[in-house]
């Protein structure tokens, strides 16, 4: 294996590391709540904290990743989200918790801007797309994490000792793995030392637009379910098919976008993309049946996959030598729109049905979609297939 082809499958570990982590943390949250004895709104709350904590984190990672390099930054990122997973685990009351949480999610947010820088320089070198595949693996992740938390719940082990030892894989993982990283330090900054070649407006567009895609997102990710269950009086246990639909789809999606985005382009994926987002959530909203409901769940991440993934290329794309810094703030804009769907849905639920409020996701991806020639200078004729 040559060494370009080390780095891309040490970037896909390194993804795949970090949804497994915080997937691990996810399928412990109600035995977490148990053992610290906090209600559900109090870990509404808390859980804003591991949001903070990782906004926080990215704005770090993005400066110290362009001042040290990735491949420095990248395993020390890997190494603190790792320990740092293992927080809530030995947490036993709500302040316990909330430092832990808030320390978690700052480790989340260096390696999140990390190793997205990281696979900016992957991608360079390969010049054609190869940026949403990464995603895919983080997504396959969060997969493997659900399957090994259902495992060791069977086997009632408790969340220190769970999360202890996906803390230690972590770290055997993230050393193990950090020769194989590409070190772009010194030529990102023989580039113009000092000197920023373009404004960074377009960035912030960019930011702006992942905020967009990334709160349609994160309303899927909470609500599909709830839709489902109180809108179209669905069991439970289909319901759940709400969310699996979307999910499947969005990392499927994401594993083929890659070539897809190298015929046409990053602008049309983004647009057309969030077309078929705003089309599948408009679908799901406005059927009276379940079955079209999931279909149009379905359609929604199907359409979303290849979207934000384009924006995080683009970002890192554009100044070399600031790479980790743009990819911070989309990133970072983004994160924020995730955290803000959910709570500006049920917002809404308020005054409107919950269905009627999912409109609002659908008129955001149709903004996106308008605004996409702000990626026009990603064209493919800057990434010829090798």
């Amino acid at each position: 294996m040559n060494a370009l082809k080390a780095a891309r499958v040490a970037t896909f570990t390194y993804f795949a590391l970090n949804g497994f982590l915080l997937g691990m943390w996810l399928v412990h949250i109600p035995t977490v709540e148990d053992r610290t004895g906090i209600s559900h709104a109090e870990l509404g709350r808390l859980l804003l904290l591991l949001g903070l904590g990782a906004f926080i984190g990215m704005r770090v990672g993005g400066k110290v990743t362009d001042r040290l390099g990735v491949k420095l930054v990248v395993p020390l990122a890997g190494v603190v989200c790792s320990v740092t997973a293992f927080l809530p685990g030995v947490a036993f009351d709500q302040w316990t918790l909330a430092g832990a949480l808030l320390i978690f999610g700052f480790g989340n947010g260096l390696i999140d801007v990390s190793m997205n820088a990281h696979a900016v320089v992957v991608e360079r070198h390969y010049n054609r797309p190869v940026m949403s595949a990464f995603h895919a693996t983080w997504s396959l992740g969060g997969v493997a994490a659900a399957l090994t938390g259902a495992q060791t719940l069977g086997w009632e082990l408790s969340p220190a000792t769970t999360l202890g030892a996906a803390a230690v894989l972590g770290v055997v993982v993230s050393l193990v793995t950090a020769r194989f990283l590409l070190n772009e330090k010194e030529e990102q900054h023989a580039e113009e030392p000092g000197k920023r070649r373009k404004a960074p407006r377009r960035i912030w567009i960019m930011a702006v637009l992942a905020l967009l895609v990334m709160l349609s997102e994160g309303a899927a990710n909470d609500w599909s379910v709830l839709h489902l269950r109180d809108v179209l009086d669905a069991s439970p246990q289909l319901a759940a098919f709400a969310y699996g639909a979307f999910a499947t789809t969005m990392t499927v999606g994401r594993l083929i976008a890659d070539r897809v985005t190298a015929k046409v382009g990053p602008m049309a994926v983004l647009r057309w993309g969030s077309v078929i987002g705003a089309v599948g959530i408009a679908t799901a909203a406005l059927s009276p049946v379940i079955w079209l409901a999931l279909v149009g769940w379905a359609i929604a991440g199907i359409g979303l996959s290849g979207t934000v993934p384009q924006l995080f290329s683009a970002a890192g794309h554009a100044e070399p030598g600031a790479a980790g810094v743009n990819v911070s703030r989309v990133a970072g804009l983004g994160y924020l729109g995730v955290l803000a769907g959910p709570a500006v849905i049920g917002w809404l639920t308020h005054f409107v049905p919950l269905n009627i409020a999912f409109l609002l996701p659908v008129g955001l991806c149709l903004v996106a979609a308008l605004s996409a020639g702000v990626l026009r200078a990603e064209s493919t004729k800057e990434r010829v297939s090798a």
